[in-house]
């Protein structure tokens, strides 16, 4: 992975920490940093969250600043806009990101639209997890799609420690509202550094360099490009990987200079394939690179379908390396 170039005048640490461990230090530096930052959500107190983000943070900063709040999203929504308004910075977690629905009403008609109506800052953060671990059709829905539909949010979808601290940080910072997803990977880990940094939201990342095709992917589903692209190059492909980390604002730049290298661009995301990111990603590409292109795009996503708990059935629809590497293939051999 391309990181930037450290100051020569001093030493990075690089630690192996969790993707878990890197939201909860993202949430304790912004903490420690501005008392105008604080936390609400469903057990995020002395249960440490649904996937224990939030562990021990209340312990440190007590209840004033780690709220546990009522079953109710659009209320926990509802306070996290009102307290923005009176100059908060409030970083909410919805327990599951099929529950935002709950919530849409808060985020679509008021959140997203205070600046407009008010000429106000609304530094609002919306934390949530998504995508497929065993939950079923309920609990395992992928629905960033939605919400770049709607002017004035902003939308994060780290994939690895290292983005995930440093998008978190910038997101809390921002006086935007922020949809702020996060990959069931809490486990997952990587080198991060033990200094501060931020990253810039509306930047991607080349996270692998190629130049026979470009595949655009978000998510966890970065670590499955990254996977098929490692097996491609065995067979003679090299692709280079763009993790796009926000998808508003969305780094055109780089996509298009990537396709104007390759010619041949696969996306890929876990959210269902009609209406997706990658359909916005294609026409966007097409109205501004089609001369570049050598053959047609290729979206690989889950199947429209709900999302079951069969095990079997979900390798059927969630897209995986090989479905990968066979778009790949369909347009490079």
């Amino acid at each position: 992975m391309r990181r930037g170039k450290a100051s020569s005048s001093r030493r990075v640490i690089m630690r192996q920490i969790s993707y878990r461990e890197a939201l909860r230090e993202a949430l304790r530096e912004e903490m420690l940093r501005d008392e105008n930052v604080f936390l609400m959500g469903e057990d995020i107190g002395r249960y440490g969250g649904a996937y224990g983000v939030t562990t021990g943070l209340i312990d440190e900063f007590g209840e004033e600043r780690v709220r546990d709040t009522p079953i109710s999203e659009i209320a926990i929504i509802g306070a996290g806009v009102g307290a923005a308004l009176t100059g908060m910075r409030p970083v909410v977690e919805i327990m599951f990101m099929d529950f935002i629905t709950i919530s849409m009403e808060q985020i679509v008609n008021v959140a997203a639209k205070m600046a407009y109506l008010y000429d106000t800052s609304l530094p609002l953060v919306i934390r949530t997890p998504e995508g497929e671990r065993g939950g079923g059709p309920v609990h395992s829905q992928c629905f960033e799609a939605w919400f770049i539909h709607v002017p004035g949010l902003k939308v994060a979808v780290p994939s690895t420690p290292y983005d995930a601290k440093g998008l978190l940080k910038a997101s809390i910072r921002d006086d935007s509202p922020v949809i702020f997803i996060e990959h069931k990977g809490y486990d997952i880990k990587g080198p991060v550094p033990e200094d501060e940094y931020l990253i810039p939201l509306g930047k991607a990342d080349v996270k692998r360099v190629g130049d026979d095709v470009t595949i655009i992917a978000i998510s966890s589903c970065v670590y499955k490009a990254l996977n098929a692209a490692e097996e491609l190059s065995k067979n003679g492909i090299e692709a280079e990987v763009i993790d796009l980390r926000t998808l508003v604002p969305l780094d055109k730049q780089t996509i298009l200079n990537s396709v104007r290298k390759t010619g041949r661009v696969v996306t890929v995301e876990e959210g269902c394939k009609t209406g997706g990111v990658g359909a916005e990603i294609s026409a966007m590409i097409v109205e501004e690179a089609f001369g570049y292109l050598d053959a047609p795009i290729q979206r690989v996503a889950a199947i429209d379908s709900p999302i079951p708990h069969s095990r079997e059935l979900v390798k059927h629809i969630i897209p995986d390396e090989n479905k990968i590497i066979e778009a790949v293939r369909r347009i490079t051999t």
